[in-house]
């Protein structure tokens, strides 16, 4: 089980991605616009360097829905190795069969 501060931590950077989304995409709209001044362009790049680092998407970790493991994480399932192959053991995911022989 991940530490409870890095969980609330990544909560409040995915809430904090919502929030300043459409902001950021406007600002680098201006940004990668050729056309438009190059004053411009650089006020636009000054704006987004004032916003708080932890509203870039680039922040956010995957992390495993039940035991907020950051490490071996499978986007399709949501889950990391550890929680699969238990879920798995105890048929908890459906076609799923831990191997034995």
């Amino acid at each position: 089980m991940a530490k409870k501060s890095m969980i609330e931590r990544q909560k409040k950077r995915e809430r904090m991605v919502a929030k300043y989304a459409s902001k950021r995409a406007a600002l680098t709209d201006v940004i990668n616009d050729q056309s438009k001044p190059m004053e411009e362009r650089f006020k636009a790049t000054l704006k987004l360097a004032e916003l708080p680092r932890n509203s870039s998407a680039t922040r956010l970790n995957n992390r495993c829905e039940l035991t907020g493991r950051p490490r071996a994480y499978y986007r399709k399932l949501k889950l990391s190795r550890i929680m699969l192959r238990e879920l798995g053991s105890f048929g908890q995911i459906p076609g799923m069969v831990k191997s034995s022989w």
